[in-house]
């Protein structure tokens, strides 16, 4: 059964790459990559294998717990873990659950990130090649170590699928997800001040890490070479009793999403009035702005998008407060109008087949396009111009502000014509309603990622002109050219979005059904 349940994810995702070309790219350029920083580390390994054990016990202990971090925290911040076999499909079968989780965990391993990591991970033997008993124990603790690495990504996955249903509940993961990530910025201070006396520091974090969960299985062939083996049975309890716990609450958390699968509870409760729909004009491009507002509010995988908007001035403030420099704020505004403006960049991704609604009712492309740029400027444009004014007060940096303003405003208008020109053209890889929003789709992130690389190119090319004028007023103190750089970014970012909105609803109305076929496969 587990064999089959693994022929099965392969033959998943064969279908999927056969369908896409371009999500077949991304996976052989995500593969290309893997293995070229694969290819770092082993030369670094085989490099630490002639320095002073202590080192290269320091380097595999941080290195080892950043790895199983990354792995189990990541999911929450990118796009999610690998779920090629959905566990939710497979509720109506009659799997044994360990079997479903061994098939699972298997596949983990064997996908593109899982081979990297086993194989980076089993690297760590060649810093004690010299010592072939310690090398032989390294192997080991490298396999616990990478499957304590997919346990932990696919444990907080079963964990957080449920949060998704109901608003109560998406609210609260939001905060949960949210604190840490403010906290992000006095971690950074704090790490960057740390690294100024890396020599002294890097052992004495290895130390600590080393009774962690995330690192205590790395620091046991470090114990061993030099001479603690006590220490060394002590991190191996730990790094064993770990995957040990990971897989247990792992199990529990599966076991009770196949035997009680989440459920929307939105509609628990007696609804009042038409929400949005009763704001917004009876028009087409009313009615998508009402619902595009409406999915900005309850959409879980919306919400997610989100979270960086305020964790970008939160990490600004404590790095330009550490530095005594408050002027790094003014980047702040720009920062959060690209992301803003870049939001709707999946926004029929994310309607998946409800998108029909719009063809089966001859909504135009226009009216497709205007209405969710109304929706999410409605909360975005004032975020932006607020965080503007609010960088130029704290840093007191009032004669900067017009010029500021024109920044923004133009990056956030040029970013919204972007993203309804392309999105009006190609559907990507995200998660379908309903999903674990950090579910995530082979190749799917990566060709986002290339997608958006060169979006974010052509913004910096389009809005130029207003960045320029703004940038030498700043350095001539011509304040009038920061008047100018405003005029412009309202009048090349106004017109720039008219044709971005024009253009992307005729490619709409011309692709519409196309890429309707291409959601329905992504269902």
């Amino acid at each position: 059964m587990v064999a089959h349940l693994v022929r099965l994810r392969f033959r998943l995702l064969a279908n999927a790459l056969t369908r896409s070309p371009w999500q077949a790219v991304a996976v052989v350029l995500g593969t290309v990559y893997g293995l070229f920083t694969l290819f770092l580390v082993v030369v670094g390994l085989l490099f630490l294998s002639s320095a002073p054990d202590s080192l290269g016990r320091t380097v595999s202990v941080v290195g080892g717990a950043i790895l199983v971090l990354g792995w189990t925290f990541l999911p929450l911040l990118s796009s999610g873990i690998d779920e090629t076999v959905d566990p939710a499909r497979l509720a109506t079968f009659p799997i044994p659950i360990n079997t479903l989780l061994l098939a699972l965990a298997v596949s983990g391993v064997l996908g593109v990130p899982g081979i990297i990591t086993t194989l980076a991970a089993l690297a760590t033997g060649l810093v004690w090649w010299q010592t072939p008993l310690i090398a032989i124990v390294a192997l080991l603790c490298a396999v616990i170590g990478a499957l304590t690495c997919v346990v932990g990504s696919r444990m907080l996955a079963a964990l957080t699928v449920r949060m998704s249903s109901g608003r109560r509940a998406r609210e609260a993961k939001t905060v949960l997800v949210l604190i840490p990530l403010l906290l992000l910025g006095p971690a950074i201070l704090a790490l960057s001040t740390l690294f100024r006396e890396l020599q002294t520091v890097l052992p004495v974090i290895a130390d600590v890490v080393a009774w962690t969960p995330f690192g205590a299985i790395w620091a046991v062939p470090g114990d061993l070479a030099v001479g603690r083996p006590g220490a060394a049975a002590l991190h191996a309890a730990i790094g064993i009793g770990t995957l040990v716990a990971a897989t247990a609450v792992w199990r529990w958390a599966l076991d009770r999403a196949l035997e009680r699968p989440a459920t929307s509870t939105s509609f628990s409760r007696t609804q009042h009035g038409l929400g949005w729909f009763s704001v917004f004009s009876g028009t087409p491009t009313g009615a998508v702005a009402a619902r595009a507002l409406t999915y900005w509010a309850r959409d879980p995988r919306y919400a997610q998008s989100l979270i960086s908007v305020p964790l970008v001035p939160a990490i600004v403030f404590f790095y330009s407060g550490a530095s005594g420099d408050l002027s790094g704020l003014l980047f702040v505004g720009p920062i959060v109008a690209v992301l803003l403006g870049m939001s709707i960049y999946t926004d029929v991704s994310y309607d998946n087949t409800a998108f029909s609604l719009h063809l089966q009712s001859g909504v135009s492309g226009r009216a497709d396009r205007w209405g969710r740029v109304i929706a999410v400027s409605v909360f975005a444009l004032p975020t932006t111009i607020i965080l503007t004014v609010a960088s130029v007060w704290v840093s007191d940096s009032w004669e900067r502000l017009v010029g500021m303003l024109g920044i923004s405003l133009g990056l956030f208008l040029t970013g919204l014509a972007l993203s309804s020109l392309v999105s009006g053209r190609f559907a990507f890889a995200v998660p379908a309603p309903g999903d674990n929003p950090f579910k995530s789709r082979p190749g799917g992130g990566f060709t986002l990622m290339l997608s958006m690389f060169a979006s974010w190119t052509a913004l910096a090319l389009l809005a130029l002109p207003e960045m320029v004028l703004a940038i030498i007023g700043f350095a001539t103190f011509n304040q009038s050219l920061g008047w100018i750089s405003l005029a412009v970014a309202l009048v090349l970012g106004g017109t720039l979005l008219i044709i971005g909105v024009r253009w992307g609803g005729k490619l709409l109305d011309d692709n519409g059904p196309e890429m309707l076929v291409q959601l329905q496969r992504q269902k």
